[in-house]
């Protein structure tokens, strides 16, 4: 497979696409055949069974050049396929379907997340370089140092105020600008920073609060304005604690319009009869907004709510964006990243232990939401 990858540099690109689009083909063709074809029973799926016993252990061959690899495919597929002849036998083969789907998934999350973690897991209780243990050194060390104490501190501070920001903005706009007028326009303006990655929404931003020294023309946009109204200019990413607030307005601005498009589409569910019986008993809008659409909406308010609150816990791209964690506005995955360029493995994998901590109670209590619901249903 190197060598094929090493071989494939070598062309001119406008060889390269239509050789990797083929190669995507033939993946998506394998999975075909294993999915739709191979179970079926009659003679003329045996027959083609019996051509990919051939076919495929050449191929092999022909790629790798290697025989050991070959025989090995051949009595791989062969087995698989005898398998898949039998049960064509006695039906479509449902089971080798449902394997062949969630297979592909069990090995993305076993290689990209089970084997990670517990690696991860393992690293942090050894030093630098991984080759001394010292137990809860790395997490004595966060827990005891004021950088760490600040890190920990400015991430809990995140996770309490954009969730329940993002979540009441985007709920009020959604509830007010509902069946209004030119409704469609107005969430698309809410929900255009949705479509901007976290790097670009901080690069804009940061235009915002750029500070020039007084006296000079001022190129940010909330400088300019304070200095037409008569102030000094304010380094608004240096001002200490207000900074990582500032940070936060990002991260609101972004989530703000996903809050709304899934409260918007909750809203609208709620039953008519339901509002139109709380009018007929006299209650004002307030009344039928607080004790008829919020209930309503439940669970939709914890999905987002707990959405928001993981992006909050995870964020990173608009802290090294814009302060790079300097003037204490650091999180705990931007200081992951900066432990890990100062060869501190031990303590950058003690940062990731504590972040999954954090995010894992919220994932537990928003799938527990989610299986009410379905049981409710």
């Amino acid at each position: 497979m190197r060598d094929f990858f090493q071989w494939l540099s070598t062309i001119s690109p406008w060889l390269e696409i239509p050789i990797i689009i083929g190669v995507f083909l033939a993946v998506v063709g394998l999975i075909l055949f294993l999915v739709e074809i191979a179970p079926r029973s009659g003679r003329v799926y045996t027959g083609v069974r019996l051509a990919a016993c051939v076919a495929a252990p050449a191929l092999v061959l022909w790629l790798l050049q290697s025989y050991q690899w070959a025989i090995i495919a051949a009595a791989f597929l062969g087995l698989l396929l005898f398998f898949l002849d039998m049960r064509a036998k006695h039906g479509a083969g449902s089971l080798f379907q449902l394997l062949a789907f969630l297979s592909p998934a069990v090995l993305l999350l076993l290689v990209g997340l089970i084997v990670p973690a517990i690696q991860t897991t393992g690293q942090a209780f050894f030093n630098r370089n991984g080759q001394e243990f010292v137990g809860l050194e790395n997490f004595i060390w966060i827990f005891t140092q004021p950088q760490g104490l600040r890190v920990v501190l400015n991430t809990i501070v995140w996770v309490v105020i954009t969730p329940v920001v993002s979540t009441i903005a985007g709920l009020a706009y959604a509830y007010f600008i509902d069946k209004a007028r030119g409704e469609k326009y107005f969430k698309i303006l809410v929900f255009l920073p949705m479509a901007i990655s976290f790097v670009g929404a901080s690069i804009i931003w940061r235009f915002m609060y750029t500070v020039r020294p007084a006296g000079q023309e001022q190129i940010g946009f909330l400088n300019q304005v304070i200095v037409w109204l008569g102030g000094q200019p304010i380094n608004f990413l240096a001002l200490e604690p207000w900074n990582t607030l500032f940070l936060i307005v990002v991260l609101i601005w972004v989530q703000t319009g996903f809050a709304m498009v899934i409260l918007s589409a909750a809203i609208k569910g709620v039953p008519t009869e339901q509002l139109e019986a709380a009018e007929l008993d006299g209650t004002n809008a307030w009344e039928r907004f607080i004790n008829v659409v919020v209930p309503g909406i439940r669970g939709s308010l914890v999905v987002v709510l707990t959405t928001i609150a993981i992006a909050s816990l995870k964020v990173f791209d608009i802290v090294r964006t814009m302060t790079a964690g300097n003037s204490n506005t650091s999180v705990i995955a931007n200081e992951m990243f900066t432990q890990m360029r100062s060869f501190e493995q031990g303590r950058a994998a003690a940062f990731a232990v504590v972040l999954f901590v954090l995010v894992l109670p919220l994932v537990v209590y928003n799938a527990v939401q989610l299986k009410k619901q379905q049981e409710v249903r």
